[in-house]
C-alpha cells in the first residue's frame, strides 16, 4: 500500500507564494510520474504539475511561470512552489504518483488565496 502525505496548504494573500510537499512511504524513483492535481469549489480535478522520473516537467496553462514541481529521490518527496498566487488557484491541491498499474492519491491539502 502505497501512502502519499501532503503538508503546506493553508491561506495566503493574492500575490504571495506558498509551498506544498509530498512524502511518498516507498521510492519515489519507482514512479514513471508524480504530479498535484487541483479542485476548486464546482470545478472537476485538473492536472497543475507533473514530474517524470527522468526529471522531465509539464505544468497547465494556468499555472506556467508561477508554479514549479521539484522532486527530491533521497527524500521520497515532490514539492509544488508556488509564486504569484491568484485568487483562482483557491483549491484542494493532490499529490499523484503513477506507476505502470496503479495511480496513487494523497488525501489532499486546501489552499485558500484570499485577502
Amino acid at each position: 500500500q502505497v501512502r502519499l502525505v501532503e503538508s503546506g496548504g493553508g491561506l495566503v494573500q493574492p500575490g504571495g507564494s506558498m509551498r506544498l510537499s509530498c512524502v511518498a512511504s516507498r521510492n519515489i524513483f519507482s514512479f514513471n510520474t508524480m504530479g498535484w492535481h487541483r479542485r476548486a469549489p464546482g470545478k472537476e480535478r485538473e492536472l497543475v504539475a507533473v514530474v517524470t522520473r527522468g526529471g522531465n516537467t509539464n505544468y497547465a496553462d494556468s499555472v506556467k511561470g508561477r508554479f514549479t514541481i521539484s522532486r527530491d529521490n533521497a527524500k521520497n518527496t515532490v514539492t509544488l512552489q508556488m509564486n504569484s498566487l491568484k485568487l483562482e488557484d483557491t483549491a484542494v491541491y493532490y499529490c499523484s504518483a503513477a506507476d505502470a498499474w496503479t495511480n496513487y492519491w494523497g488525501q489532499g491539502t486546501q489552499v485558500t488565496v484570499s485577502s
